[in-house]
């Protein structure tokens, strides 16, 4: 049963996961989060039948901050996995995040065969033509010329254009969007849940370490309009402040013309969106050389592959009936292996036939001598590091407000605990960095409930300082609340707590 038709109440903060994002301060990244779980609510899908897949990446990262179903998989092959759960479950809405690197490098094979079957998901990419989680490598989309840790003297490779690409191979939605330019964002977004087949979004991306410079002055929204098509079918492909420039056709080369005595907007391009040829003369001309196009270039309505597939079985169905899948696997190329009889006398020594060397060596090896400090880690308990009594705060507090007290009591986090003094979340340094700053204009307005890490990982006082270690470790914080068996805070513990306890004790 398909939930598209039923009326839900969903809001942006649904979609929320209680993951902390982890991407850097004035990344991208964090735009195109916001406006996915905004747009999220309208499509008509409830949370249980929507899936983020994602390959390696940045990008990649996607599925764990939506609270939906997600797969992090590998690296390219996010399409294929999309593919399967597409078609084994229609009634689904399929989602793939994938990025320059990730969906056109490894990931081209798969990138051109989900768009030529016409599978019926939906593919973002984030295009900031630079290879960012590997630190600063030319991607497949980098211009030719480009200087980067993996090409000192300049890139000597032409870079591939994802929406020429999309549109060969076959895809019934290629649109554009950008990352800065919200609004406009959430609304091709929208347009690419509504259609029926595979939806194609290349998002222009910054990437503030390694690529800050690639889109220039369509970040900047005092410049963006005299940089910017805003692509509308029946209109004509009009750009600038006060509208006065424009791209027509001499012969079969556009050139940017200025309207004016010679020129009129009868002289202009008229967008098609249903004319893949158009589409094609606009997908050759990109940016920096030509305005940028934003909006839907190109879409049409096609069979799906689902319901080709779908009709195949039900014709087979009614012709040969239902299948049975024991005697197709024993229909043909089948033989037997049998087991190998193990005779007294083939067995060597005293160790059983077919034990493992290795791990017999693992077992003569001689047991490991633990250093004082790894002695003092397991057997000292957190009551010994002395905590500290926490700062409290509720959810509704203001960001002004807990930023303060953090400044004030010179501590790294705030506990974020309700009425009854049950603990809900922590609010900490990092959260500060990763989810304010930079992103936050109001933060008398914004309350700590909404950038707070909520059900945090919690310890208890007798439990060994080595296993607190560990749950920093792996879950990447450096402050832990201790609570009691009631869930209400009694301390802090954090990494320099650790150090400054070994460093007196052992002293």
């Amino acid at each position: 049963m398909t939930t598209a038709n039923i009326p839900l109440q969903l809001t942006r903060k649904d979609f929320v996961s209680n993951q902390t994002v982890r991407w850097c301060p004035g990344c991208g990244d964090y735009s195109i989060l916001a406006q996915i779980q905004k747009t999220l609510p309208d499509i008509g899908y409830a949370k249980e039948d929507i899936v983020f897949i994602s390959g390696i990446g940045c990008s990649s990262r996607f599925p764990y901050y939506m609270d939906t179903y997600g797969i992090h998989s590998i690296h390219g092959r996010a399409p294929t996995l999309a593919s399967g759960l597409a078609i084994t479950n229609p009634n689904l809405s399929v989602w793939v995040v994938t990025g320059d690197g990730d969906g056109l490098s490894i990931g081209g094979n798969h990138f051109i065969h989900v768009m030529r079957r016409n599978v019926d998901l939906n593919v973002i990419l984030f295009n900031n033509r630079i290879y960012g989680l590997t630190k600063g490598q030319y991607s497949p989309t980098s211009r030719t010329g480009r200087k980067t840790k993996s090409s000192p003297m300049g890139s000597i490779e032409q870079p591939i254009n994802p929406i020429s690409l999309a549109l060969s191979s076959g895809a019934t939605f290629v649109s554009r969007s950008l990352d800065a330019h919200t609004k406009h964002l959430g609304k091709t977004l929208a347009q690419a849940a509504a259609h029926k087949g595979t939806s194609f979004i290349e998002v222009y991306q910054n990437c503030v370490i390694f690529n800050p410079q690639e889109w220039g002055p369509l970040e900047d929204r005092r410049e963006r309009d005299d940089h910017i098509i805003y692509l509308e079918h029946g209109k004509p492909l009009i750009f600038g402040k006060n509208r006065d420039k424009g791209i027509r056709l001499d012969g079969f080369k556009p050139e940017v013309v200025q309207l004016g005595d010679e020129y009129t907007e009868a002289d202009l391009i008229i967008h098609d969106e249903t004319s893949k040829q158009l589409a094609y003369t606009l997908s050759s001309i990109e940016y920096p050389d030509f305005p940028a196009f934003l909006g839907v270039l190109y879409q049409e309505e096609k069979p799906t592959y689902t319901d080709g597939l779908f009709a195949q079985i039900q014709t087979a169905q009614a012709t040969k009936g239902m299948g049975d899948l024991n005697a197709l696997y024993r229909s043909a190329d089948l033989w037997t292996v049998e087991e190998q009889e193990v005779v007294a006398s083939d067995v060597k020594g005293t160790v059983a036939l077919g034990m493992d060397d290795a791990y017999m060596d693992d077992l003569d090896k001689p047991e490991a001598v633990t250093t004082a400090v790894q002695d003092q880690l397991t057997q000292d308990t957190l009551a010994s590091l002395t905590p500290r009594v926490p700062i409290e705060v509720d959810a509704s507090t203001s960001l002004v407000k807990a930023i303060r007290q953090l400044n004030a009591h010179n501590i790294g986090c705030l506990l974020v605990t309700d009425k009854n003094d049950i603990l809900q979340g922590i609010f900490t340094e990092r959260d500060v960095l990763m989810r304010v700053a930079g992103l936050v204009d109001d933060l008398a307005a914004a309350k700590v409930g909404d950038y707070m890490t909520a059900d945090p990982i919690t310890v208890s006082a007798d439990l060994p300082i080595a296993q607190a270690l560990h749950l920093m470790s792996i879950h990447g914080f450096r402050h832990l609340p201790l609570v009691d068996e009631d869930n209400r805070p009694e301390g802090v513990v954090s990494f320099r707590d650790v150090v400054h306890h070994l460093t007196e004790s052992l002293a």
